[in-house]
């Protein structure tokens, strides 16, 4: 059905994004200060215009047609974009008391926190920040569904598949922002059997394994590169913690692979041997990812900006291989 958007009204879009919310007509009607018949009939209208039923009677409140759930995320956004245009709102960094929720793994906290609280006390100190567990791959429907305001870590195939989307032409509802650059290295305790040579691609395939996995699947981006090589390794552990996983193995005979940079946060690297993995393993890039609606505001801007500083910091001066010949006794 053709519809005219020159004379379609957009308050009735407002009422139909608070309905979609709330699921209950009575309830978008208090959010929207206006009478239950008024939603109702703004619907009715809505309708119309549609050509789809667009909300059902179920229970106490309405259910969505699926014409509705399609349309919905795109009238959300582009209210929300249109009200941060109109009236942006103010951010003063030095009185404000916002909340950012954040996702990310341990070890990418460990970098990235001491620097944004320190930036955080100096500029912004009426702020918090809520760093919450990373648990997927793919922080796509945390940020859809405003469980967070931003996603940190290494998301490759989320990565991959926005580009790809908009290099299509297909608008893409997420932003992202280059951190760091990272290394992933094999980690053993100072005194394995393995720690006193090099490290062969059999010894590597042949040793019992450790392996954060955020997901709990004992399969990860080491194991996809192996199994292109035609290799496997057995894992025979599964933690969700970069700093369990350097705990375990400083006091086993089970080898793991950590972040270069984290070992040296851990506060047990002296007890670790670090060696390059036996095979090319690309490096791992930590980006940010959020929803195209947050962007907009200045507090989301200057939590970006306060992002890159503290990853700048945290890595300022970093030498990789002076620190693995620190940690590891060798020239």
């Amino acid at each position: 059905m053709d519809v005219n958007f020159r004379t379609l009204d957009l308050n009735l879009l407002r009422v139909f994004d608070e309905v979609m919310a709330e699921r209950n007509l009575t309830r978008a009607a208090r959010n929207l200060s206006i009478t239950q018949p008024a939603v109702s009939n703004a619907l009715r209208r809505l309708r119309e215009v549609l050509g789809d039923e667009l909300v059902r009677r179920a229970g106490a409140g309405v259910e969505p047609t699926p014409r509705a759930l399609a349309l919905w995320p795109t009238v959300r956004d582009a209210l929300r974009q249109l009200q941060h245009t109109l009236a942006p709102g103010e951010f003063d960094a030095a009185t404000a008391d916002t909340t950012f929720l954040l996702a990310m793994a341990d070890a990418t906290a460990a970098e990235l926190i001491p620097g944004l609280v320190q930036i955080a006390e100096q500029e912004a100190p009426a702020i918090s920040l809520r760093v919450l567990p990373l648990t997927t791959c793919d922080p796509r429907r945390m940020l859809e569904n405003e469980e967070v305001d931003m996603a940190i870590g290494y998301f490759p195939a989320v990565i991959a598949s926005l580009a790809a989307r908009g290099q299509s032409g297909v608008g893409v509802p997420f932003e992202t922002q280059r951190l760091y650059l990272g290394q992933y290295v094999c980690v053993m305790r100072r005194d394995h059997p393995l720690a006193n040579a090099p490290l062969t691609l059999d010894d590597y395939c042949a040793a019992r394994h450790l392996l954060v996995s955020f997901s709990g699947r004992s399969y990860g981006f080491i194991d996809q590169t192996l199994g292109a090589m035609g290799r496997e390794r057995r894992i025979v552990v599964t933690v969700n913690q970069f700093f369990t996983a350097g705990r375990v193995v400083a006091n086993s005979d089970l080898l793991t692979v950590l972040p270069r940079h984290f070992v040296t946060v851990t506060g047990i690297g002296e007890q670790l041997v670090l060696r390059d993995l036996p095979f090319d393993q690309p490096p791992v890039h930590v980006d940010a990812i959020w929803h195209r609606r947050a962007q907009h505001g200045h507090a989301h801007e200057w939590l970006r900006t306060a992002l890159l500083r503290s990853a700048g910091a945290a890595f300022a001066g970093f030498d990789p291989r002076a620190e693995s010949a620190r940690l590891t006794g060798t020239v």
